[in-house]
């Protein structure tokens, strides 16, 4: 026997390059990446929320109404959307045992995300242009 390196991948996973699931890594980097985009849009977030304060509505709607927070809400709207729908998505596939309702919970989530997506930006369009 050739001296292998001790290898936790099936023979057939070890033919084909993948890994248990046959997807590899790139949900859990998406799920790294939104969390890390996450830190700066927050605290700017936060930062545009805390300036609003105290300001009268019209004020608030025109200061909304600019390109720059309006884009802000809407990049921190879609990426924490987007990271609460993998965080979701993976809870569901790892302690759903059912695949019927593993597959129902799944439709679901993509559901929800897209429904609160579809809103928030109708919200953040509504009081930049109207």
């Amino acid at each position: 026997m050739v001296n292998e390196p001790a290898s936790l991948r099936t023979p057939l996973g070890r033919i084909r390059y993948l890994g248990a699931a046959r997807a590899g890594t790139t949900k859990i980097w998406h799920v790294r990446l939104t969390a890390i985009a996450m830190v700066p849009l927050t605290i700017a977030f936060i930062w545009l929320i805390l300036s609003l304060l105290g300001k009268d509505y019209d004020a608030v709607r025109s200061e909304l109404a600019s390109s720059f927070p309006a884009m802000l809400m809407l990049l921190f709207l879609g990426a924490g959307i987007y990271h609460g729908k993998l965080g979701i998505q993976t809870i569901i596939e790892d302690y759903v045992r059912s695949e019927p309702a593993r597959e129902w919970s799944l439709i679901a989530n993509l559901f929800f995300a897209i429904c609160v997506g579809l809103a928030c930006v109708y919200a953040v369009l509504r009081i930049g242009f109207f």
